[in-house]
């Protein structure tokens, strides 16, 4: 078998379109451009006064606290008098409403709105900065780096305030170096509920007593990570709330009267205890002002705000302590805390609501001008409309205050519109495109796609001897990119690698084509008519609907009807054919006038049932792989599945002990039928890695699973003399998981074959205690054979091995072969099974208890697609019109893709970021990780667990109809005559070219759906980029869909890789076969 050539076009394909999504998304995905300026105490200056020194003048407030409570939505912060029966998290933090309703001059409560992505270093960005973060900054969460726009914490360091910070260490990483005093703890680690908590509250009454601060800063992160563990329906969130409730009150009876109180969340969460989207769940925090001195002017009106933007907290802090507003602020300060124009008189450092109002706008004008000049992304259009609206309000407000008269009442309305103009035109222009960029990417997908399907279609040219290789085009792409890199250097003075990059990837796919093109091979089949064949019609239609944020929202279900759909589509293809039922009898074919048909009436009747049985198992897992989805917020009221929560989770113990043994039993159940599969073909006989992985490592690793669920299900209060016990066994069998996995996968990578031979004298020898193998791949001897040589068929290599004159000197007894080799028919397939359903429990490890059903009926789902595919190729050569090669069709292979996706959903994942199980960087890492690399991996393999397995277990649609072939079914062949058992994965080594051929078309093919729906993906981004939806739906989608074509190409590259592995060890093994037995 040719496998270098295979593995080399196949990382060619994948390196090509992996240029073409980077590129996309590099134009796709920009962060908007920073202006790298500050604000100092001379730019901001009240009107009609000389310049001078802002920053002297006595501020409002000398002192501020800010208590961060991560996740505070509003729902927690509301109390209900009337409600008698509160759920966990309603009316645990009465202090707020309390203090509201006794002191509304001194206090309000707002719904304090996040502007999306709601991950907590984008908000602290937000609030410190008064900017709008991009879509793409939610990919900086675990590696947070330092914040370079001017912002709160750099104002307060200028003018000498000291700031102190304990808490979240994400702080510590955006403003290094930057506080007085700091005490940052480990923020990362979501099961852990008070470590952080604990850690403040050690030392924050202590410090506020002291003298030795002016902004103290406090990050909570237990209610956050009690949503994540928990979720907010629960126990312990009741617990956190109230603790929080304490602190609040604690930090309010020890504040003095020139400090100013802010309590605020930096995101709301899901009924899941989510975030990271933009639903209003995780976009309405809560904000708590408070201060011992009177704070607000007015009791609450009518024009109290409903909801105060979280950009606005930065110009309205920046006021009250008397620090200029932060260079690149868009928001606007909260109205209700500055007194009205004229009432300034008596109030400390007053600052009225009109002063305040133009301060806001001359720095948000100054920064809009600063901004369009550097970036030119603004309509010119809405840049001249508000240039125009503030030298209006501007001239108004001067000419009043210069005259000396009071300005209009309709000023400070239409300043307020103003900067609500400003801040809408920014959020809707900082997706910065890079259109150049963008359609180089959408120019190299698309001859990736069409490169992948001609590879597919000429796979037995390419694999020729004298066939189009790989070499020109990769020299080309070499010899291009160095040209671009040289010239980039020769007149910009650098390289811009991108650029190189796609040059290389452009000429190496057009100079294939162009060879393709001079071959004439492609002329006979590159035509509408055989383009458009259903099962190509189905994934262009999917990739058609991915231009409807509808089908992007229910995509789910709709995979789940087209997989359905489509394995309908074999069996009355095949009944159209006739070739579902038996021929009738036929007079000429019994006088011998006609050929008979290769199969048997009774052979079809098997196969036919196989077919219709498997599809009633393949439309029984569908049905119930529906149950295990999750939900997005557009779908309203549906409901998550129960099975994505965490046996932790459950309060009711007879349900979580329901949900522990379906579990169990469902992981028992995947091992028994591996386990079972591979005995059946005589896999388990000999004594190599990949049985002992198979008999051994296999059902340890499912015993350690369950053990595992057990001992994470157990809550913490339950056995408290055994704590630490319990501690330990949370780390500990999840690494001997990973570690019982590891050995496995190496031991099959190892020495894959499981192959067992025996000779007639040892079989005779111990013909009693051993069982009759279930399977020989070898049983016929011919006396005529000769050796001459290792020839590269193997079956005949056993056939020519077994000379009965020469070899034993005895030839047969009981017409039973001199050698008799067990699992050498399935020699290929066996090692790539276990590797899958290792791999499988594995993954398993990654995810919430009760998806063992989900991957149980995966593996049906896998199991029935694989023999509806062997039995509808069988039934395909009833007419003995069998064309002789191994090459795959395209139903079976657009199956599955979509099953690969319709899993994805069917694991309780979704294309949304809160959607992301991020518990799994913590499965066998209790306290948490020093790096970012190992979690973000648990995290991508729990994501795109059925792309893994899906993409690694592709070329057993090669092998299986090989596994299951009937004798005499391929018709045209010597070796299946009557008489002889089936030679079934033997044909692939007796046909090295084909073998190689039918391998390349198969991951060629499947690497053309992945890419097409990447392609689609990329387009809809593309063609809908001001689209309403673009931020919520199709840019999420996109990041989803080429993430997982990433990984699913690495995958299939290692599943092919394996079967080449296997390849090589067949080879060896003969060769060492041949001459023992030749001796």
């Amino acid at each position: 078998m040719k496998g270098l050539p295979v593995l080399s076009l196949l990382l060619w394909v994948c390196a090509v379109y992996f240029v073409g999504i980077y590129l996309f998304v590099g134009g796709f995905l920009l962060v908007r451009l920073e202006v790298n300026r500050t604000s100092t105490c001379g730019d901001v200056l009240q009107p009609g006064e000389e310049p001078g020194d802002f920053c002297r003048a006595q501020p409002r407030f000398r002192r501020a606290v800010l208590l961060i409570i991560d996740a505070l939505k509003i729902d927690f912060a509301r109390f209900d008098p009337n409600n008698t029966a509160p759920r966990p998290y309603e009316n645990k933090l009465p202090v707020l409403e309390e203090t509201v309703s006794v002191r509304p001059s001194h206090s309000r409560l707002y719904p304090f709105r996040a502007d999306p992505p709601t991950t907590t270093m984008q908000r602290i960005k937000g609030f410190t900065t008064g900017s709008l973060p991009t879509f793409v900054d939610v990919g900086n969460n675990f590696a947070s780096s330092a914040i370079l726009e001017d912002n709160l914490i750099h104002q307060f360091g200028q003018v000498g305030k000291r700031v102190v910070f304990m808490g979240d260490d994400t702080w510590e990483s955006l403003f290094p170096k930057r506080f007085h005093r700091s005490l940052p703890f480990p923020s990362f680690n979501v099961k852990d509920l008070h470590t952080v908590d604990n850690g403040i509250l050690q030392h924050l009454y202590t410090t506020m007593v002291g003298d030795d601060w002016d902004v103290l800063v406090a990050h909570f992160l237990g209610v956050d990570h009690c949503g994540h563990r928990f979720g907010p329906d629960h126990p312990a969130m009741a617990d956190k709330l109230t603790q929080m409730d304490g602190v609040i009150r604690s930090v309010m009876d020890r504040l003095q009267n020139d400090t100013l109180l802010v309590v605020m969340g930096d995101h709301g969460m899901t009924d899941t205890g989510d975030h990271g989207g933009e639903s209003q769940k995780e976009t309405d925090a809560a904000i708590f002002l408070y201060s011992p001195s009177p704070l607000f002017p007015a009791p609450p009106s009518q024009s109290e705000p409903d909801v105060v933007p979280q950009t606005d907290l930065v110009p309205t802090l920046a006021l009250l302590l008397g620090v200029p507003i932060p260079y690149s602020n868009v928001g606007q300060i909260l109205l209700p805390l500055f007194p009205s124009h004229g009432l300034t008189e008596g109030a400390v450092g007053g600052i009225s609501q009109l002063e305040a109002l133009w301060i806001n706008a001359k720095q948000v004008n100054r920064f809009l001008e600063t901004y369009s000049g550097m970036a030119k992304d603004i309509p010119p259009q809405s840049l001249a409309k508000l240039k125009a609206e503030f030298s209006r309000l501007s001239s108004e407000y001067l000419t009043a205050v210069g005259q000396g008269r009071s300005p209009s009442p309709q000023l400070a309305a239409s300043l307020q519109a103003y900067l609500t103009s400003v801040r809408d035109t920014c959020r809707a222009t900082w997706a910065r495109f890079n259109p150049l960029k963008m359609a180089a990417g959408l120019a190299i997908l698309a001859f990736a796609c069409l490169t992948c399907f001609i590879l597919s279609e000429l796979s037995l040219v390419l694999i020729r001897e004298n066939g189009p290789g790989l070499k020109a085009p990769v020299v080309v792409a070499l010899a291009v990119g160095g040209c671009v890199a040289a010239g980039q250097m020769l007149t910009q003075g650098y390289v811009e690698v991108a650029w190189c990059l796609a040059a290389a990837a452009f000429s190496s796919e057009l100079l294939f084509l162009w060879r393709a093109h001079r071959s004439r091979a492609c002329t006979t089949w590159l035509t509408p008519r055989s383009l458009l064949i259903p099962p190509l019609l189905v994934p262009l239609l999917r990739c058609a609907s991915l231009l409807s944020d509808s089908y992007v929202i229910a995509e789910g279900r709709v995979v789940t009807f087209l997989v359905f759909s489509l394995a309908l589509y074999i069996p009355i293809h095949l009944n159209w054919d006739g070739l579902l039922l038996p021929p009738s009898h036929d007079p000429l074919k019994a006088a011998g006038l006609v050929p008979s048909a290769a199969l048997s009436p009774s052979t079809v009747r098997k196969e036919s049932s196989t077919l219709l049985a498997c599809l009633g198992l393949l439309i029984g897992s569908l049905y119930l792989s529906l149950s295990f989805h999750g939900c997005r917020e557009e779908q309203g009221s549906c409901q998550p599945s129960p099975f994505l929560s965490p046996l932790s989770r459950l309060q009711d113990n007879q349900l979580k002990n329901l949900h522990y043994v379906l579990s169990v039993c469902s992981l028992g159940l995947w091992t028994y039928l591996l386990r079972r599969c591979l005995r059946h073909y005589g896999n388990l006989n000999s004594s190599g890695g990949t049985v002992f992985t198979a008999r051994w490592i296999l059902p340890l690793l499912s015993v350690c699973l369950a053990v595992h669920w057990a001992v994470s299900a157990t809550p913490e209060d339950s056995f408290r003399n055994l704590a630490e016990l319990i501690s330990l066994a949370q780390l500990a069998l999840p690494r001997a998981a990973f570690l019982l996995l590891g050995l496995g996968l190496f031991l099959i990578w190892l020495d894959p074959l499981t192959v067992f031979v025996k000779t007639r004298a040892a079989a005779t020898a111990r013909s009693t205690s051993l069982p009759p193998p279930r399977y020989r791949a070898s049983t016929g001897i011919s006396p005529q054979a000769e050796l001459h040589h290792l020839i590269p068929q193997i079956y005949q290599r056993m056939r020519c091995s077994l000379n009965d004159g020469e070899l034993s000197g005895g030839g047969e007894v009981d017409s039973r072969p001199a050698v008799e080799a067990y699992g050498l028919g399935t020699v290929y397939s066996a090692p790539l099974l276990l590797f899958c359903g290792l791999l499988g429990i594995g993954l398993l490890l990654l995810h919430p208890e009760g998806m063992a059903l989900s991957f149980l009926l995966l593996l049906l789902e896998t199991g029935a697609l694989l023999h509806i595919h062997a039995s509808s190729t069988t039934l395909s050569g009833l007419n003995g019109t069998h064309t002789g090669g191994f090459n795959v069709p395209w139903t079976p292979v657009v199956l599955w893709s979509l099953a690969a996706t319709q899993f994805f959903h069917a694991t309780g994942h979704l294309p949304t970021f809160p959607s992301i199980q991020w518990g799994a960087a913590f499965v066998g890492f209790p306290d948490g990780h020093t790096g970012t690399m190992l979690p973000a991996s648990l995290v991508t393999l729990n994501t795109f667990a059925s792309h893994i397995l899906f993409a690694v277990s592709c070329p057993l649609l090669l092998f299986w109809p090989l596994v299951c072939e009937v004798r005499g079914s391929r018709g045209g062949r010597t070796y299946g005559e009557e008489g002889e058992d089936a030679v079934m994965e033997m044909r692939l080594r007796e046909n090295p070219q084909q073998f190689s051929s039918a391998l390349l078309q198969l991951s060629t093919r499947y690497l053309f759906i992945l890419g097409a729906q990447v392609f689609a993906s990329v387009c809809a981004a593309a063609i809908l980029r001001r689209h309403l939806m673009v931020w919520k739906v199709f840019a999420p989608k996109l990041m989803f869909e080429a993430s997982g074509f990433l990984v699913s190409s690495v995958a299939l590259l290692i599943g092919v890789t394996l079967v080449l592995r296997v390849d090589v060890a067949v080879g060896r093994w003969f060769k060492r076969l041949v001459p023992d037995a030749s001796r």
